[in-house]
C-alpha cells in the first residue's frame, strides 16, 4: 500500500493507521493529490473510487495536526479515552519510519502527537476505567448468553479490533477459534494474541456449530451472507449471535431476519460509545485544553518551516556574492596579505553576512506564524524582495 501511494500520488511521506472502525492515511507532499490518492486506495482495497468517496473524509494543514493530536489522546477514537489507540499510532509511525516512508514533516507531527497523548493520559482521568470496542463486544455477548465459556466462538479477522476482542476473551479464560482469509495470518495471530487457528473455508463449513461470531475484517464484500447463516441455522436448534465490528460492514444486513439470529453492528455499539463519551465530558475539556497549547506550538513551527526554502536560498545567494567579491579583493591585494590576514578577512565576510541577514530572516519566520489567508501573498513578496525564483 505504501509503495503504491507514494509512487502514484506525488507524495513524499506517508503513514497508514488502521483502527477498529477506519483506516487513516497521513501524507506530506506537493500539489493537490487527493483525488489520485482515493483512486489508488480504491485499487488497493478493490473498490471503485465512487464508493471510496462516499465514506472518505479529507483534512488538510492545521486540521490534520489537530486530528492526529486528538486521535493519539483518545478523543477521536470510537471509544473515548481508550489506551489502545496510542499504541496503534506509535506502531504505525515506527513501521513507516523504519521503512523510509516517513520523513521530517511527519516525524515531528507524530512525535508531538505521541507526547501529547501520553501527557493527556498522565494529566487527566480520561482513560481511567476506559473500555475498548473489543471489551464492549464481549460484554454484549455476555449479556446475551448465560455462560460464554460453554459456547462455540469464532473470531473472523486478525486486525487491531480483532486483537482487542481476543484479549477480552482471554482475560475471561474463554476459548475461541480464529480464522482469516490467509491461514498463516490466523496462525500468527493465534501464536501472539490467542485462539485456535482454523482455515477460512473450514470455518464457513462449521458455522452451524458456532454460537457466537465476531467479524472484524477489511474485506470489500460480505463475508457472512444471508444464505450462509440460513443454511447454518437450519442445522441447529439454539440461537446465534453475530457481532459485525467491520467498517464497512462485512455481514449482510439480511442476516438479522434469520430466525434465532441476533446481529449487532457498529451502529449499535456506537450507542454505548456515546454513553461513554457523556460520562467523560469534564475530562474531555481538560484534554482539549492541553491539546490546544501543543497544537499552537507545533502549527507555528510548521508555518515557520514554510519559509525555510526562501531563507536557505537567500543565504546561498548572498554567500555566492560574498565569495565572489572576496576573491576579487584577494586578487587585488595579491601578496600584500599573508595566510593569517586572509583568515581574518574571510571570517569578517561571514560575520557581515550573518549580521545583516540573521535578523530579517528570523523576522520572516516569525511573520509566517501570523499569516493565515495571506500567507502566499507574503511569501511572494519576500521572493520579489530578494529576487528569488521558487523553482
Amino acid at each position: 500500500a505504501y509503495k503504491k501511494i507514494i509512487e502514484n500520488c506525488n507524495i513524499k511521506e506517508c503513514v497508514i493507521i488502521q483502527t477498529c472502525n477506519r483506516v487513516e492515511v497521513f501524507t506530506a507532499g506537493t500539489g493537490p493529490y487527493e483525488k489520485k490518492l482515493l483512486e489508488v486506495w480504491g485499487s488497493i482495497v478493490g473498490l471503485p473510487v465512487g464508493e471510496i468517496e462516499k465514506t472518505a473524509e479529507i483534512s488538510k494543514d492545521r486540521d490534520v495536526v489537530l486530528h492526529l493530536m486528538k486521535l493519539a489522546s483518545g478523543l477521536d477514537s470510537l471509544v473515548i479515552g481508550e489506551d489502545q489507540i496510542l499504541g496503534q499510532v506509535k506502531r504505525a509511525f515506527d513501521f513507516a519510519n523504519k521503512n523510509h516512508y516517513a520523513g521530517s514533516t511527519l516525524l515531528v507531527m507524530f512525535d508531538r502527537a505521541v507526547k501529547v497523548g501520553s501527557k493527556v493520559r498522565n494529566s487527566t482521568s480520561l482513560n481511567k476505567g476506559s473500555i475498548s470496542v473489543g471489551s464492549i463486544a464481549v460484554n454484549l455477548a455476555e449479556e446475551y448468553f448465560e455462560n460464554l465459556k460453554s459456547k462455540g466462538i469464532i473470531l473472523i479477522g486478525t486486525g487491531e479490533c480483532a486483537s482487542l476482542v481476543a484479549k477480552s476473551l482471554k482475560q475471561r479464560y474463554i476459548n475461541f477459534l480464529v480464522t482469516s482469509r490467509t491461514f498463516q495470518r490466523a496462525k500468527s495471530f493465534a501464536d501472539t494474541v490467542g485462539g485456535e487457528p482454523i482455515p477460512f473455508e473450514k470455518a464457513l463449513e462449521i458455522l452451524y456449530e458456532i454460537d457466537l461470531i465476531f467479524v472484524s475484517t477489511t474485506a470489500p464484500y460480505y463475508l457472512i451472507t444471508y444464505d450462509r447463516i440460513e443454511k447454518a441455522m437450519s442445522k441447529r436448534e439454539n440461537g446465534m449471535m453475530i457481532l459485525d465490528l467491520s467498517n464497512p460492514r462485512t455481514v449482510e444486513e439480511g442476516v438479522a431476519s434469520v430466525s434465532k439470529v441476533k446481529l449487532v453492528n457498529m451502529d449499535q455499539i456506537a450507542e454505548i460509545v456515546e454513553k461513554n463519551r457523556r460520562s467523560r465530558k469534564n475530562e474531555i475539556g481538560s484534554a482539549e485544553r492541553l491539546i490546544d497549547v501543543e497544537m499552537n506550538s507545533i502549527y507555528n513551527m510548521y508555518k515557520r518551516k514554510k519559509a525555510d526554502p526562501i531563507v536557505d536560498s537567500v543565504f546561498k545567494n548572498v554567500d555566492t556574492i560574498r565569495d565572489r567579491e572576496l576573491k576579487k579583493a584577494f586578487s587585488f591585494l595579491g601578496k600584500k596579505i599573508g595566510p593569517e590576514e586572509y583568515k581574518i578577512i574571510e571570517k569578517l565576510s561571514y560575520a557581515i553576512v550573518e549580521g545583516i541577514l540573521s535578523s530579517p530572516m528570523n523576522n520572516i519566520r516569525k511573520e509566517m506564524e501570523k499569516c493565515n489567508e495571506k500567507e502566499d501573498d507574503f511569501m511572494n513578496l519576500i521572493i520579489k524582495l530578494f529576487s528569488y525564483e521558487n523553482k
